[in-house]
């Protein structure tokens, strides 16, 4: 299989389908950063809703649903995943038996007790086998919402905005935006070139992570019959084979630079020329107005 055609995340895919093309790259930076940081000491509500609103723009972005349903999907699964496992590590009994002060001051409590847990599953024993109690507390489904949310809309709006925006176009805007910092002699240009060859730099590590699964494959090497101790030395040494082959790409890259002396490149010419249609205003104008709207309902409705 195919990594970098299959799963093309981080990767920019060509085309003029979709309406998110459109859209400046500075506003898509913008509206990437409110996904980032907004779920910051926000309750629940607003987790959830970030997520639904990063369904709802992938559905209807007209992008070719071959380009994104199998890292969307894999990301799903994998956010449910850690999510639940979130919540049956904080899912804990109530300690409520060992009290050392007199219960009938903590009546009100004692009676409310039943508002700790949405859900109670008391001990059954089925034949020989027993399991014990398990208690879903407030706290732990509000844990295991937090991390997979999280993981869902930091990894899944990153993608959609590197699957629709160059590159360079990308290091432009952030140039733009920090263009104030060139007045203080800060090393900007060279800070956006490092950014640049470590976004150039994610195919080739997928490209990499291709080809040892491939080789593996090729070789058909059965775990089983290699035993516990020889299978987790065969995975160590493929990891260890993975970095090697990363890193002699780095350093390869680092020659060919150094080979060229003094390199220097203006972050201006990264960017690209478009013309202004009324198309593009509408999106743009469309695209601000939302973010001023995701400002002002985290404000209302998204805090703790």
């Amino acid at each position: 299989m195919n990594i970098l055609t299959k799963f093309p995340i981080g990767q920019y895919v060509d085309g003029n389908k979709s309406w998110l093309r459109i859209i400046d790259s500075r506003i898509k930076l913008l509206i990437v950063l409110i996904f980032l940081l907004s779920p910051i000491w926000s309750g629940p509500i607003w987790r959830l809703s970030l997520v639904g609103c990063l369904f709802f723009v992938t559905f209807i972005s007209f992008l070719p649903t071959r380009v994104w349903w199998r890292s969307f999907l894999l990301l799903i699964l994998l956010s449910l995943l850690i999510g639940l496992l979130s919540i049956f590590a904080s899912s804990t009994k109530p300690l409520l038996d060992n009290m050392i002060r007199d219960p009938s001051e903590l009546g009100i409590v004692i009676d409310n007790q039943s508002n700790w847990n949405i859900l109670e599953i008391p001990a059954k024993s089925f034949g020989l086998i027993s399991f014990g109690p398990f208690y879903l507390s407030r706290k732990a489904l509000e844990l295991g919402i937090k991390t997979s949310t999280l993981i869902f809309t930091v990894i899944h709006s990153v993608n959609l905005m590197l699957l629709t925006t160059l590159q360079e176009d990308l290091i432009w805007a952030f140039g733009w935006f920090l263009s104030p910092l060139r007045s203080l002699r800060f090393p900007i240009e060279k800070w956006l070139f490092q950014l640049l060859l470590a976004l150039r730099f994610i195919p080739l590590v997928q490209e990499e992570l291709q080809n040892i699964s491939k080789s593996i494959s090729v070789r058909s090497i059965n775990l089983k019959n290699l035993g516990f101790k020889n299978s987790f030395h065969l995975i160590l040494d493929i990891i260890e084979r993975l970095f090697q082959n990363i890193l002699l790409r780095i350093d390869q890259g680092a020659e060919s630079l150094l080979a060229k002396n003094n390199l220097f490149i203006k972050t201006n010419r990264f960017k690209t020329i478009q013309k202004n249609t009324l198309l593009g205003i509408f999106v743009n104008s469309l695209a601000i107005f939302f973010i001023c709207l995701a400002i002002l309902l985290r404000k209302l409705y998204g805090a703790l």
